[in-house]
């Protein structure tokens, strides 16, 4: 869960191809963004982008990684709703 919002904005990167199109998604600076990934790739020990001035692509790690990390997130946002579910429905003294 450390590098939760990291990966998210990773994702958001992949998304919207970019990070200016990311940041302003996001509400966040382009270097705000940018740190976000890089501080995940170095907790990863990976580079998961290609970067240039004007074309940003997935490596082959990065491709691997973004797929699987959107079934993990959608899972993780699935748990929560499901919790928030079963909270709803417990209520009142036993």
């Amino acid at each position: 869960m450390e590098y939760l919002s990291d990966i998210k904005i990773f994702l958001k990167v992949v998304q919207k191809k970019g990070f200016s199109a990311a940041a302003q998604d996001l509400n966040l600076s382009q270097s705000a963004v940018s740190k976000h990934v890089a501080r995940l790739e170095q907790a990863m020990g990976v580079q998961l982008l290609h970067r240039s001035t004007h074309q940003l692509s997935l490596t082959e790690a990065g491709a691997d990684f973004h797929s699987r990390a959107i079934h993990i997130i959608a899972e993780l946002d699935e748990a929560r709703r499901s919790a928030a579910v079963v909270s709803a429905g417990v209520k009142g003294t036993l």
